[in-house]
């Protein structure tokens, strides 16, 4: 009898124990599933091209894949293809401001969202001076999806580089203009310039000037006003020169009239 009653404990234990190991696997199943279903949430970055320059994006894809990226420069826009596995899929992502932003007048402004070109439910889970993080509902069949901004940005070292030569060049005009404003002065024959003002050129004798550093005859027509007092003076010493003879022969005539007159 008590070799029965201890078969019977014993059998029970087991049958016990039994229920534990269903447990065990159960259990077992519930882990392995959790990891199956973790692995469709997972953290990526995405690069994309921006007239030459290279941005990456952080994102995080829960129940659904992002296959691509493409920028729309016309509308300021990301257009991303993606895969829905489940039946609902979130996308977390975040953009540097130095690469993407909405901007109004200096401020945050809202992004647009399209799913398949129809607006989509949203929210901005983060917004620091550097960044901002979108949350999107992604339902099942959707292939793409566009976010709208106002503005591309570029890389700090690529802003600087523009600035330094932004600088230079407005350095380099202010420099031509400062050179065009300042008069040009020029000196006429037989003078040099010194000093900002036109002196004499004494380095020369009278009638010449200095010409490829050798004095020349200076050949400079003379002013119209010194050709006309020089033309009057010839012209008032010729007549008098005329009036002179003509009188010397009149009294000349006169003398010898008298003589022919006295001898008759």
């Amino acid at each position: 009898m008590n070799s029965y009653n201890v078969d019977k404990l014993q059998s029970e234990r087991l049958e016990h124990f039994l229920n534990v190991n269903s447990l065990l696997k159960i259990s077992l199943g519930l882990v392995l599933f959790t990891i199956i279903s973790s692995a469709l949430v997972y953290a990526e970055t995405l690069s994309v091209d921006i007239e030459g320059n290279s941005f990456d994006i952080d994102y995080t894809a829960t129940g659904m894949i992002v296959s691509g990226i493409e920028p729309d420069l016309e509308f300021v826009s990301l257009i991303l293809t993606v895969d829905v596995t489940d039946s609902t899929g979130t996308l977390d992502i975040t953009f540097e401001r130095s690469f993407f932003d909405s901007i109004y007048e200096g401020l945050d402004d809202d992004f647009f969202v399209l799913i398949d070109q129809d607006f989509a439910y949203f929210t901005e889970t983060e917004t620091t001076t550097q960044s901002r993080t979108l949350s999107i509902e992604v339902p099942a069949g959707t292939d793409d999806i566009e976010i709208i901004g106002t503005v591309f940005g570029i890389p700090a070292e690529t802003e600087e580089t523009m600035m330094d030569e932004t600088m230079e060049e407005e350095t380099m005009e202010e420099s031509t203009e400062t050179v065009d404003e300042t008069p040009k002065i020029q000196c006429g024959p037989g003078t040099i310039l010194k000093n900002g003002a036109c002196e004499l050129d004494e380095r020369c004798g009278p009638g010449t000037v200095l010409k490829d550093g050798v004095c020349v005859l200076d050949s400079t027509p003379k002013s119209s006003e010194t050709s006309v007092k020089i033309v009057s003076r010839e012209f008032i010493t010729g007549v008098f020169a005329a009036l002179g003879i003509a009188g010397a022969i009149g009294i000349i005539l006169g003398i010898m009239y008298k003589v022919s007159k006295s001898k008759n």
